[in-house]
C-alpha cells in the first residue's frame, strides 16, 4: 500500500512538540512488557486521582450494568478500569511500533478457523468487536491472525494526530482506513469481498439507533450491523482482545449465522448480547469512561446528572 507523504504543515515548529511526543511512544514500545504494565498501572491511578468527572462516570455505569455486586467490589473494579486505561496508554506504543515477532511471543488465538472459513467463502465480512482498552492493539493482533481488514476511523480535529493515527494503523494491518460516514465506501468494500473492522457500541449521534437493552439498561443501539451486513451482502465475524496474565488472547467467533434476521432491533440485541458476555470475562477492560446511558427513553432522567 503506497505511503502517504508527511503533509508540509507538519514540518512547522508549531508541531516539533508533537513530533517529540512521537519519538516518546516509539521509545515506550521498546520498554518491557512488565515494565509497561507497571507504569500504565501508575499511570491509571493518577487518571483516577485527578479525574473526579470521570471517575463519576465508570462508578455510574458500573452500578447500572453490575447492580447485583457490592459497592466495595464496584469501587475495586472502577480503580482497576482506571489502571487498564493506563496500560493502554502503553499498548498503544505496542501496537504502533512492536514488531511482529515480538508480539506473537506473548499472544495466543483461538478460533482462527473461522477467519480462515470467512474468507473462503469470498464474501465480504464485518469484523466486529467493541470499544475496550486493548482495542487498537487488539486489531493489530487480528492482523496478526490472518485478518486482512480496512479500519473505520473519525477525523481528528488535530492534524498531526489524525495524519499518524491513520498512517501507523494503515501501515500495521496494510489497507487503508475507510471513514465511518462514507456508507456507500463501505458496502462497495464488502461487496468486493473485503473485511471491515467496526464497532458499534457508542451511538455518538441519534440517526440508526433504538433503545436496546445493554446489561439490562436501555441504551441507544446502533442498527447499522445489520443495514451494513444485508446491503454489503457480508458475513458478520465477532472477535474480542483480551489481556489475561500478562499475555494476550484474541479470540474469533464463528460467522453469525441468520445474520441479518429482517428484525433489527432484534439484531441489536443479539449483538449487545455477544458483547456482554465477552466484557464479563474482562470487565475492567471495557471502555467504561464513555456515557452509554446518558441519552435514555423518554421519561428517564440522565443518570450522570447527579
Amino acid at each position: 500500500m503506497p505511503i502517504e507523504p508527511i503533509p508540509r504543515a507538519l514540518r512547522s515548529p508549531r508541531w516539533w512538540p508533537a513530533w517529540v511526543g512521537l519519538g516518546l511512544m516509539w521509545l515506550l514500545a521498546c520498554l518491557p512488557m512488565p515494565l509497561m504494565r507497571v507504569f500504565g498501572s501508575a499511570l491509571g491511578d493518577l487518571f483516577h486521582a485527578l479525574s473526579p468527572e470521570r471517575r463519576r462516570i465508570v462508578r455510574t455505569n458500573l452500578r447500572l450494568c453490575f447492580p447485583d455486586l457490592e459497592k466495595g467490589a464496584r469501587r475495586r473494579l472502577a480503580r482497576a478500569h482506571f489502571r487498564a486505561l493506563g496500560i493502554g496508554f502503553f499498548e498503544v506504543a505496542l501496537a504502533w511500533f512492536a514488531s511482529d515477532r515480538r508480539l506473537r511471543k506473548v499472544t495466543t488465538f483461538e478460533g482462527v478457523e473461522h477467519v480462515r472459513a470467512a474468507e473462503a467463502s469470498g464474501c465480504g465480512t464485518l469484523l466486529l468487536s467493541g470499544h475496550f482498552t486493548t482495542m487498537e492493539l487488539g486489531c493489530r493482533l487480528a492482523h496478526l491472525a490472518g485478518a486482512r481488514f480496512h479500519g473505520m476511523y473519525r477525523r481528528a480535529d488535530n492534524l498531526f494526530a489524525d495524519y499518524w493515527m491513520r498512517r501507523l494503523r494503515d501501515s500495521r494491518v496494510g489497507r487503508p482506513a475507510l471513514p465511518k460516514e462514507e456508507l456507500r465506501q463501505i458496502v462497495q468494500t464488502l461487496r468486493r469481498g473485503d473485511w471491515v473492522w467496526y464497532a458499534p457500541d457508542q451511538a455518538l449521534e441519534v440517526a440508526n439507533t433504538r433503545f436496546v437493552d445493554f446489561f439490562g439498561q436501555p441504551a441507544r443501539t446502533l442498527t447499522a450491523t445489520s443495514r451494513l451486513a444485508r446491503m454489503g451482502r457480508a458475513r458478520v465475524v465477532p472477535y474480542f482482545p483480551r489481556r489475561i496474565n500478562g499475555r494476550y488472547h484474541i479470540e474469533f467467533m464463528p460467522a453469525l449465522d441468520n445474520f441479518p434476521s429482517g428484525d433489527e432491533s432484534a439484531d441489536a440485541r443479539r449483538i449487545n448480547a455477544l458483547l456482554e458476555d465477552a466484557i464479563r470475562v474482562v470487565p475492567e477492560q471495557y471502555f467504561w469512561v464513555h456515557r452509554r446511558f446518558k441519552d435514555g427513553p423518554p421519561g428517564r432522567p440522565d443518570p450522570y446528572d447527579c
